[in-house]
This record gives C-alpha cells, sequence and structure tokens, in this order.
C-alpha cells in the first residue's frame, strides 16, 4: 500500500522519460484520463515545457519528462523518499551501486539523485523540500505497488536493506514459479508493504535487457483499460488475468515501450 505521508524508503514520486511529450501525454490520458500540466503554473499553456506533470482530478499522479541521456530507452523511474540524500548516496556506493546524477537541487521543491543498484536496475531518490511527492495514490488511475524485475532476488534485497533498510516477506508463486518478495519500509507494520522484487534471470538471458523497476497503476475495471491500451497503440504482454489474493492485472507497455501493470484490486 503506497501512501502520500512518504515515510523513509518509500515510493514518492515517478516520472517517464519519453522522445515525444505530445504523443504520451495522449496515449496517458485516454488510458487513465490524466491531464498534463506544465511544472511551472506560469511558464504558459497548459502542458508547456519539458518537464510536465501529470494530474488526475487535479491531483498529481506523475510526471512526463524529454528522454535526454543518450542512447536511454523510455522507462518509468520510481524515487524513494529519504531525509538525507547525502547519506543514502553514500550507502547506495558502499552497497556496490552506481551513481548517475549525483544530488541536485529543484528550486526549493526538494533535492534527487539518480542511482542503479547493482544488478542493473535504475532507480531514483527524492529529498523533499516543499513539494514531499504525489498528491494522489492507492486508487484508481494512480500508483499503488511497484515491482522490481531482477537477476539476483537475494542480492538485490540485499542492497536495497542496506540502503533503505526495507524488510521482505516471501510469497511462492503458483506452480513453482519462483518466490516473490514484498517489501516493507523500515520500521512500519506489514500492512505499509509498497513492492515487490522478483527474480526472472530468463529475462535478461539475451543480454539486451537490464533488470527493472515498474509502476502498478490502479484500475476500476483492469478489461476496460486493457483495451484502451491497445486502442491507444499500447502492447499487452500478460493478461488480463486474476491472481489470487490480488486482483485482476495485466502486464502493458506504451506505445514507446515503457512497461506498467494495470491492477484491479481483489475485495479488501
Amino acid at each position: 500500500m503506497i501512501t502520500t505521508d512518504f515515510v523513509p524508503g518509500s515510493p514518492c514520486w515517478l516520472d517517464l522519460g519519453v522522445p515525444d511529450l505530445d504523443a504520451a501525454a495522449a496515449f496517458y490520458g485516454a488510458v487513465f484520463g490524466w491531464r498534463t500540466a506544465s511544472m511551472d503554473p506560469g511558464s504558459g499553456a497548459d502542458g508547456e515545457g519539458d518537464y510536465r506533470m501529470l494530474q488526475l482530478d487535479g491531483r498529481t499522479v506523475g510526471a512526463l519528462g524529454k528522454l535526454t541521456e543518450e542512447g536511454a530507452r523510455p522507462a518509468w523511474m520510481v524515487y524513494f523518499s529519504t531525509p538525507a540524500i547525502e547519506e543514502t548516496v553514500a550507502a547506495a556506493e558502499r552497497a556496490g551501486g552506481s551513481v548517475r546524477t549525483p544530488a541536485s537541487e529543484v528550486a526549493e521543491e526538494g533535492r534527487f539523485a539518480q542511482l542503479t543498484d547493482p544488478q542493473g536496475a535504475q532507480f531514483a531518490v527524492w529529498q523533499p523540500g516543499s513539494y514531499p511527492g504525489l498528491q494522489a495514490v492507492d486508487g484508481p488511475g494512480s500508483l499503488g505497488w511497484v515491482e522490481l524485475y531482477t537477476t539476483d532476488s537475494a542480492a538485490a534485497q540485499r542492497f536495497y536493506g542496506e540502503v533503505f533498510g526495507w524488510t521482505g516477506q516471501d510469497m511462492e508463486l503458483p506452480g513453482q514459479s519462483g518466490t516473490y518478495t514484498m517489501v516493507t519500509p523500515k520500521g512500519q507494520p506489514p500492512e505499509r508493504m509498497f513492492g515487490g522484487v522478483m527474480a526472472v534471470p530468463g529475462m535478461f538471458a539475451s543480454g539486451g535487457a537490464r533488470p527493472y523497476w515498474h509502476p502498478v497503476f490502479g484500475s476500476a475495471d483492469c478489461d476496460a483499460t486493457v483495451a484502451l491500451v491497445r486502442e491507444s497503440g499500447g502492447a499487452v504482454s500478460m493478461g488480463p488475468e486474476d491472481a489470487e489474493g490480488v486482483g485482476r492485472l495485466a502486464v502493458c507497455t506504451d506505445p514507446d515501450g515503457a512497461e506498467f501493470v494495470v491492477l484491479t484490486p481483489a475485495p479488501r
């Protein structure tokens, strides 16, 4: 469960780097009903600029940015909250991670850094100033969960445990298909689980892909949302299908190839 109190180590922001901001905004607007707004309200027309807020009913659910890193492929970037960004970056380096973007200021809003874990998955950290993070979570059209697909779950858990102090709870998947580890921020109760870690080495065996984080967005009707994904130029690689105790879900990609999951949660 993701909430907006953003305890240390919890997901607090996400954005997507894309080559065409207008095209991406149109796709996600059609699928989730998101609208774009300029990061700077005084900069001009709605959605103007190279970094645009994604909003649902006037509340921010993420952002789109212009893809600028050479050779980079469109992918969602998950940010985790930290009260002390230099300490978190140093802990990541000690644990074998690397720094892609050192701690940088975003005016008075806060500071961010972009990192890579030892298996190659990219993530970011955010130290809030005046802007704590997402304004809407855990509902239809907003972030409700994050997942890491990696080559080595145990190694990934050690890394993030050293950096953020996460704790994990293993769940065996049906049909001997592996172990899924649900993670919780340091010192928080099990109901504050916010994501999962799973080893899928076969996915990366060819060397053409690297481990990655992806977001899970809520939907009131998974099948209807998936239909909108297809109608809008996206693709579906799995589902929709029912997962016992979880809900009905599908793994999707947008027209640029960025992966996300759509989930209609099981009744609580």
